[in-house]
């Protein structure tokens, strides 16, 4: 059995009118993971797929279904599902660690992040994805080492996941799960159960499984987190406090959460958002979802740590998009998709392009003072300039496809070009 470490990891946020401007859904995650984790940003096309056709996951293979959605993810290079990402119609989902009363299984089933894939690829409404992952967990369990190294760490999962018209927060424990609809409003996740009374779905046996197991009465309201969540002092303190610091950064800019606010969030390292030390902010996402159909869906994504210093890029989903070569990881060997080599060998290099500009950079932002200031004043400005020309899209709902086809890549290129 893997033991419990202090989860270390990432926060997820929505907002929704009358919380964000009217019209519009806004979805920011960071992804907080070991410090020399490379984070790659990648596209895959919508697909068919052969009748029972299998999907091999990052760890086990799936039946694959008929069609899969066009996803764009950001995602530790290592593996084959995602932390966080977005599809053609505008679905979001973002995943957490948490630990609930149940054991985490030692074994090998899906990982969370492959559950984020998943349901991205496989549902294109919110609700739809949430039924997607249930189904999957009932089936096939969530389990397997999260990280590439010999360290052990392994937990369940909840996730935070949007579209254009609500949001739903979905939590575990093992096989069991709650779901809670987010229509209006601020909503966050954090690295523990936040689910309390208001269950809008739930695992059939949820409730008598607790009271089975004796952590639940039967007669006083059931609390999801109260009865399920792992009691320790030291992880919840931890989780906690950046769950709650979440929370007022959401509700002091309630009414105008806009994509800048959003990033301003992710930014903040005061509140420990925007982490730093041996687990750190690794990738951070923001994404507009206008409520209006016939307006694009905007997300913007980092592909390097520490989005205090890295540039949000927009991506636009458009027919005729090309791989994302500046951000996507060399591959190894024959077992690619996943791109990894036997477990807990010497980690290859896994560094993209934009990763090792930026790695670079950090170091004469660290030790060029002015130099440093003058390249974080570029990218701000790069930032933006990128900002003021999807808030013109987002406007008048204009969209040249010609132009926007390689929106992401190009604002890598002009990265780059920063960098030196």
């Amino acid at each position: 059995m893997f033991p419990r470490p202090a989860p270390l990891s990432c926060d997820t946020f929505v907002a929704l009118p009358p919380a964000a401007p009217a019209g519009r859904v806004v979805f920011g995650k960071n992804s907080d993971r070991p410090a020399d984790e490379v984070q790659e940003v990648v596209h895959f096309p919508a697909a068919a797929h052969p009748p029972g056709a299998a999907l091999e996951c990052t760890y086990i293979s799936i039946e694959q279904v008929e069609r899969t959605h066009a996803v764009v993810l950001s995602r530790p290079s290592w593996l084959w599902g995602a932390e966080m990402g977005a599809n053609e119609h505008g679905v979001c989902i973002g995943n957490e660690a948490v630990w609930g009363r149940e054991e985490v299984c030692d074994g090998e089933a899906l990982l969370g992040m492959d559950l984020v894939r998943l349901g991205l690829e496989r549902a294109d409404t919110a609700e739809k994805a949430l039924n997607v992952i249930v189904d999957l967990l009932e089936k096939y369990g969530q389990g397997g080492n999260c990280v590439e190294s010999t360290m052990a760490f392994t937990y369940h999962n909840s996730f935070l996941i949007a579209d254009r018209k609500e949001a739903w927060v979905l939590e575990t424990s093992g096989k069991y799960w709650a779901a809670e609809k987010v229509e209006g409003g601020v909503r966050n996740i954090s690295n523990q159960l936040s689910i309390t009374t208001k269950i809008d779905r739930e695992h059939p046996e949820l409730k008598e499984y607790a009271k089975s197991s004796g952590w639940w009465d039967g007669e006083k309201e059931f609390d999801f987190a109260a009865t399920y969540s792992y009691v320790n002092t030291a992880r919840m303190t931890t989780s906690g406090g950046r769950y709650c610091e979440g929370y007022k950064l959401l509700n002091k800019h309630k009414g105008s959460i806009t994509s800048e606010i959003m990033m301003e969030i992710l930014r903040d390292k005061e509140s420990g958002i925007n982490m730093e030390g041996g687990f750190m902010t690794t990738g951070s996402m923001v994404s507009v979802l206008p409520q209006q159909p016939n307006l694009p869906c905007v997300h913007f994504f980092t592909g390097t740590p520490d989005p205090a210093r890295s540039v949000f890029k927009p991506f636009i989903f458009v027919p005729g998009i090309s791989q994302l070569i500046k951000t996507t990881s060399p591959t190894f060997g024959h077992d690619d998709p996943v791109k990894k080599q036997p477990r807990f060998q010497s980690k290859p290099d896994r560094r993209h392009e934009l990763y090792k500009k930026h790695e670079s950079a950090a170091v004469v932002m660290e030790t060029t003072k002015d130099k440093g200031k003058e390249m974080l004043k570029e990218i701000q400005e790069l930032e933006k300039q990128k900002l003021s020309q999807m808030e013109s899209i987002l406007q008048n709902g204009c969209l040249d496809t010609k132009q926007v086809v390689n929106l992401f890549s190009q604002c890598v290129e002009e990265e780059l070009k920063i960098y030196g």
